[in-house]
């Protein structure tokens, strides 16, 4: 058995497709109509064809569930910010913040709800502590990451 893609149901396959198109930088993979693959694999399905596919009703989807999330890596954070301020109509659940790892991460929700977290990527965040004078060694320890994979980001 193969794992393909997460998919999340959205109310308007446009608005979730600029979305992320836009904002999120992604590119789309598969164009179903009312089903979009990114080529992050994964998927954006149209709600009301998801509900007559598993013969649901509206009430059946609960919105802003919180119990999942969609997660991406972005270098240059504060510009992902700024990217989003533009964009307008975003709800935070915080804006920038550093993880006890060091990492620097915000999250918000999508035009459906589902949460969005967008983080450094680990590799700069150890290239950021080396460049500060610490060690392979303390900034694994810091990091929360091997020392073989801060090796690799030099």
């Amino acid at each position: 058995m193969k794992f393909i893609c997460p998919l999340i149901v959205v109310d308007d396959i446009e608005i979730s497709r600029i979305f992320y198109e836009n904002v999120l930088n992604q590119k789309v993979k598969y164009d179903f109509g009312e089903n979009v693959t990114f080529e992050g694999d994964f998927s954006i399905h149209l709600k009301s064809h998801f509900l007559d596919l598993l013969n649901l009703g509206q009430n059946d989807i609960t919105q802003k569930s919180n119990n999942s999330e969609l997660y991406f890596e972005e270098d240059n954070l504060d510009g992902m910010l700024e990217k989003l301020k533009v964009y307008g109509s975003v709800e935070y659940i915080h804006e920038i913040k550093e993880q006890p790892w060091g990492q620097r991460v915000i999250r918000f929700y999508d035009p459906d709800m589902h949460i969005v977290e967008v983080g450094e990527s680990m590799e700069s965040v150890a290239r950021s502590f080396l460049s500060k004078g610490l060690s392979i060694e303390e900034t694994a320890k810091r990091i929360s990451m091997p020392k073989e994979f801060v090796k690799q980001c030099l």
